[in-house]
Formats: C-alpha cells, structure tokens, sequence
C-alpha cells in the first residue's frame, strides 16, 4: 500500500499518522525523543505491509502483469492507492478532500518540531500536495513516471515503471475487485493493532 493508504489506516493522531508515512524513507528507525504515537504509527506501516505482501489477493493482482517483473510490487501499491481514491467513500466517513487537508494543515504544525530529515519529508508530503496524485488514470500513469526518475540506469534498461500502465489499464476491472476483496480484510486484520475511539473515519 501507498502514502494514501497508510495515512488512512492510522488512528487520527497527527504523530500517528506521520510515524506510518515516514516508516519507508526512514526505514522504520525513529529518532530520539519520538513520541509513542510516531513509535506505534511506524509499527503499524511495517504491519500493513507484511499482511499486503503475503495476502493472496495481492499476489492475485500481481499476477494479473506480466509474468516477471522487479517493479510489479510498486506498481499493485500505486495502483491500489488509486482504487482507494475511486473508492474512497466506500471506507471512510470524511470526504478525501477533507481528510487529506486535516491532516496537512496538522502536519505543516507539527513537521516544524521535527528533526530537519523527518520535517523536510513531511513538508515535501504536504507541499507537493502527494496524497492527491492517484484521482485519474493520468495521474497513475504520472506517479509511474516519478518512480522511473528514481531508478537507476540499470534498472531502467531492465524495465520501467511506465511500460506497465497499459497492461494496468487492461486489467483494472480486475484489479479493482481484487482491491475490493483485499482492503476490508486488510482493515479488519490492522484494527486489532489500533484504539477503536481514533478510528472514526472509518466505515468498516
């Protein structure tokens, strides 16, 4: 799952919330003094992902690209974050719009007490507006370009990001019912790990 997803299934902590998006750039490691909500929101981003990685359905989607492929996992993570802003009032009691500027408007706040890795991360998050690429195909395919500028020219020659869009777009009906059958379990299995009176938002 992608920044979308994950700041969703986080308790409607601000700490919380940052702690689940900055788990991947940080590699799950927190600096001293974090606080126990940054703690338990990386805690619940390494959950999140070890459930979607060994999830059936997942690797059903994955199966759904070509045979072989290093980027197929990155790509079914944008992909879903997509499906979630097409679905979006399926899951959550807020509309995207609010959600996302609460907790940019949140985190702005809070990223300036942070040290200036994590504060440059967060604000770059809320800056560019990240949690708003994934409303249309276009959109997809232009976050698929953005993970090809970050490959190596090795990689680059293998395969790229971009090469799988038609063959997502091919597939998204597909796709978008294995989502559909994926994120209520996913929601369901993370919800032991969180406080129930933060989760609000959520309609499942």
């Amino acid at each position: 799952m992608n920044w979308l997803a994950h700041l969703f299934l986080s308790e409607q902590k601000v700490d919380f919330q940052i702690g689940n998006f900055l788990a991947d750039p940080l590699k799950g490691k927190v600096w001293q003094n974090a606080s126990e909500e940054m703690r338990r929101g990386m805690q619940t981003h390494k959950a999140i992902d070890a459930y979607t990685d060994r999830h059936p359905i997942v690797s059903q989607s994955k199966s759904r690209l070509r045979e072989k492929g290093l980027l197929k996992p990155v790509i079914i993570d944008l992909t879903y974050d997509y499906l979630l802003t097409k679905q979006w009032e399926l899951f959550c009691t807020l509309p995207l719009q609010t959600f996302t500027q609460t907790f940019y408007t949140q985190a702005k706040i809070r990223a300036d007490q942070l040290p200036k890795r994590p504060s440059s991360l967060v604000h770059n998050l809320v800056d560019h507006d990240h949690l708003n690429k994934y409303h249309s195909p276009a959109q997809l395919r232009a976050s698929f370009v953005r993970i090809d500028k970050r490959l190596s020219a090795k990689l680059l020659a293998r395969e790229q990001a971009v090469g799988y869009f038609e063959e997502v777009m091919d597939q998204i009906d597909s796709l978008e019912k294995d989502f559909l059958t994926f994120f209520p379990d996913l929601v369901q299995n993370i919800a032991k790990m969180l406080n129930a009176d933060a989760l609000t938002h959520w309609k499942i």
